[in-house]
Parts: C-alpha cells; sequence; structure tokens
C-alpha cells in the first residue's frame, strides 16, 4: 500500500471520528430514541439510532441481523460502523421513518418503563416494522463489517447474518444484567479430526444465544483473536464453550468442550461497582478444581477501567487440547 493510500485511508477514518463525535452532541441524539431517558451511551449501528443501557437489552435480544449494538464509549468502532450511523443521521431521521405511523395517542416506553413493555415497543418498531408506511420495508444487507439497512418498497424484510461472530439470538423476554465479551484467543494441541490436522472453530453458548469464531484451516494450535459478544441475563447459567472440525461434506465434528462458571467474574465486579473509579487491582478469583476445566487459578482484575478475566482451559470428552480466552464483563448500569 503507498504511503498517499495509507494517508488517505488515515485522514477518512479521523473525519469519520469527528463528524461521529458532532453527531453525538445533536440535541435529537443526547436522549434514548426509544424511551427518551437522557445521555444514551449505546448505539445501533446499522438502524443508526442511540438507546439507553434498558432499551440496549432489548435490542440485542433482536439479533445482530436486526440490531447490531456498539458502546458510544467502551467500544472500538469500524470506520463502516461509523460512516453508517452517520448516513441515516441520528435519531430524529431514524425515528421519522420508523414512526411515521405512529398511531395517534400511542404511548411509547419512558423510563420507567419495564422491560416488557420496552421489548413490545421495540419488537414492534424494528422488527415487526408496524409503525412503517405500509409500502416501506427495511431491508437489511450484508456488507463486509456491518449490517446496513436500506429502505424498498413492498419488500419483506430479508435477515442476512453479520459474519460468523453474529450472535444468534431467540432469547425474548428476558432481563439483561451485562455484557459479556470474550476474546478467544488460541487453541493448543487440538484434536486430530481430519487425516492429519483439523479446521477448528469456537462456539460459545450462554442460554439460547450462540456466538462463534471463523474457522481456522488445517491447524491444531489456530489463533483466533476474536471478540465475541453475548448478553448477560439475571438468571444465568455457565458459559459453554465447543469446539468443532469444519466438515464441507458431513457433519461437523466434535473436538472438546468446557465449562466456564461467570459467577466469580460478575458477583466481583458487582462488588467492586464502577470500575472506571478503581485502580489497576486484582478483585476476585475462580480456583481451579477437579470439577471444572482450569488448568490453573483464573484471576478476575481490573485493568485500565474494565473488569477482566483471563483463563485456560483443558478441554474435556476429547483426547487433547487448550484453549485461552479473555473475559469482559460490562454492567447495564454502565
Amino acid at each position: 500500500m503507498s504511503n498517499n493510500t495509507e494517508h488517505e485511508k488515515t485522514s477518512s477514518g479521523t473525519s469519520n471520528k469527528k463528524q461521529l463525535k458532532e453527531l453525538l452532541h445533536k440535541s435529537d441524539n443526547r436522549i434514548c430514541a426509544d424511551c427518551s431517558a437522557p445521555d444514551p451511551k449505546w448505539a445501533s449501528v446499522n438502524i443508526g439510532v442511540f438507546v439507553c443501557v434498558q432499551c440496549c437489552g432489548v435490542h440485542r435480544s433482536l439479533g445482530t441481523h436486526i440490531s447490531k449494538v456498539l458502546s458510544v464509549t467502551l467500544d472500538e468502532w469500524s470506520d463502516e460502523e461509523i460512516q453508517s450511523v452517520i448516513e441515516v443521521g441520528g435519531n430524529s431521521y431514524a425515528n421519522s421513518i420508523y414512526e411515521a405511523f405512529l398511531p395517534q395517542n400511542f404511548l411509547k416506553p419512558t423510563t420507567d418503563s419495564s422491560y416488557e413493555e420496552r421489548a413490545k415497543f421495540i419488537r414492534s418498531k424494528y422488527e415487526f416494522q408496524d409503525f412503517l408506511k405500509p409500502s416501506l420495508r427495511i431491508v437489511s444487507s450484508k456488507s463486509s463489517s456491518s449490517s446496513k439497512c436500506s429502505l424498498r418498497s413492498g419488500d419483506s424484510v430479508k435477515e442476512s447474518k453479520n459474519g460468523l461472530d453474529s450472535i444468534v439470538s431467540s432469547v425474548g423476554m428476558v432481563d439483561f444484567i451485562g455484557i459479556l465479551t470474550v476474546k478467544v484467543i488460541q487453541g493448543r494441541n487440538l484434536a486430530v479430526r481430519d487425516m492429519l490436522s483439523s479446521d477448528p472453530y469456537v462456539v460459545l453458548s450462554l442460554g439460547k444465544q450462540k456466538a462463534k469464531t471463523s474457522v481456522i484451516k488445517s491447524n491444531l494450535n489456530p489463533v483466533w483473536n476474536e471478540e465475541l459478544k453475548l448478553s448477560v441475563p439475571q438468571h444465568y447459567g455457565p458459559l459453554k464453550l465447543q469446539v468443532f472440525d469444519h466438515d464441507l461434506l458431513s457433519a461437523d465434528d466434535i473436538m472438546g468442550e468446557a465449562e466456564i462458571d461467570l459467577q466469580p467474574l460478575i458477583t466481583s465486579a458487582m462488588a467492586f461497582g464502577d470500575p472506571d473509579s478503581l485502580a489497576d487491582m486484582q478483585i476476585g478469583r475462580w480456583l481451579r478444581s477437579q470439577d471444572n476445566a482450569l488448568l490453573k487459578d483464573s484471576i478476575v482484575r481490573i485493568v485500565n477501567g474494565k473488569v477482566k478475566q483471563g483463563m485456560s482451559l483443558k478441554l474435556q470428552l476429547v483426547e487433547s487440547g487448550e484453549i485461552d480466552l479473555e473475559l469482559q464483563w460490562i454492567a447495564l448500569s454502565e
């Protein structure tokens, strides 16, 4: 790549971020698009709206093919994601479409509304598109790194997966307490499932949600360094990890699994409160035992204002294989 091309790419990225910052400061984007709560810290990058933490949980339950949610302050945005929001123009422009035919005297959710009230409205607005002009539908089309919505006349809604790391979700009416980001770092000495090697990928499951990494061809020591996100319900169970060998002509073969106890991470984070106000420190520990898959004790730490937990797991029900992960917890009160 030439120096000129690099310079143009950098300039474009800087310009996009500046435009996004300007968009964030517009008065209509300083309240939630769905319930009017002040100071929203989340955005649906493919719909192009800014939402509060309570409405964010509902948006995540819709699946990324409808609403791909990012934190305004905590997530890294690609230039394409920034440009997608800029093109929509923010809350007032999006609502002029999605709420164009809102019934007269219809009561939108407020800051005091329950999860069920929010979910009913948000699903009607974005998933079922009840308030659009009858001849219009929103079509979600696949792009390189984000799903972008466009208007079509007299068409039905089309769903497309946002890459292999999209969240496949049908969680329904569930109260979410936080967002779990799992960085799948690498695997070591994974099991052979083809002639001499395997084509491994990782699947994470939490309740009815699933997320998966890309496939790495012919490698028993793969390095993914991929981040997967899952919403954590109030009544959560263990996070299940499975490794599979990708096959073109037959069902994918299992290459081991492990369960991750989320309680040490979440309980520690809640006990210590706002991580932004704390110095880097250890706040918890998940102890290795014969009853779990840990290779060694897993420490929960605050690092640069974020709650993180690194761990190495020995895959179960398989002849060999280890996986390294880093978990990050974001409470939906942040």
